[in-house]
């Protein structure tokens, strides 16, 4: 029997038809290759739980030195001041006096310099002169004091020391033993007779 090489008619008809209902299959993949996207799960890990929130991050401390800051010395006098005291006390005096005495219209009467003298010095010589001054019918006076002078190591000490000790001591003297009776107001000056630096002291009348 001889080969044929050729299809017939009906043949070559039939084989088109099969052909274009024909598709081209697919390589098959290896039944060894993980074709799965994303992470893939442990077989042996417990089923995942509901999913904790994260808390902030955590602080951790370093080693590093910080810079430690330098106090600054600082001054505190937390007395009230002799001319905040003076200030605020109330007026004893005839007021429209007063008002005229502040305002530097009345001229003191007598004066007296206390500058130079020690502590112990000048607490005589203030007495004499008010008594004196208050026998002899006199109404204004002027103490003079100075406004003292501050100095460096004056700060460096626990307890700072007040500028002016004598500025600081004659109103105490002026309200204190033999001089009370006699002395009804004492202010600080105006600046035309002194500022600061003196004191007005307003005398009661002779009896």
């Amino acid at each position: 029997m001889s080969r044929r090489r050729s299809l017939s008619d009906d043949e070559s008809t039939l084989w088109q038809r099969v052909a274009r209902t024909a598709r081209r299959l697919q390589p098959s993949p290896s039944p060894m290759a993980d074709t799965r996207t994303g992470p893939v799960p442990d077989p042996g890990a417990s089923p995942p739980g509901p999913r904790k929130r994260m808390g902030p991050p955590l602080h951790v401390p370093t080693t590093q030195a910080l810079p430690v800051p330098v106090a600054k010395r600082l001054s505190v006098d937390l007395a009230e001041s002799v001319s905040e005291a003076l200030a605020r006390a109330p007026v004893r005096m005839d007021r429209n006096a007063h008002t005229r005495m502040m305002r530097g219209k009345l001229s003191p009467e007598a004066r007296i310099d206390l500058h130079g003298m020690t502590l112990a010095q000048a607490q005589p010589v203030l007495t004499g002169f008010i008594l004196s001054a208050h026998a002899r019918g006199l109404r204004l006076v002027l103490v003079i004091t100075g406004k003292g002078r501050t100095h460096p190591e004056d700060d460096l000490g626990p307890m700072p020391r007040r500028a002016g000790a004598l500025k600081h001591e004659v109103p105490h003297w002026l309200r204190s033993g033999a001089l009370r009776p006699v002395v009804l107001e004492i202010r600080e000056s105006h600046r035309s007779h002194g500022g600061a630096g003196a004191y007005y002291v307003y005398l009661r009348k002779r009896r």
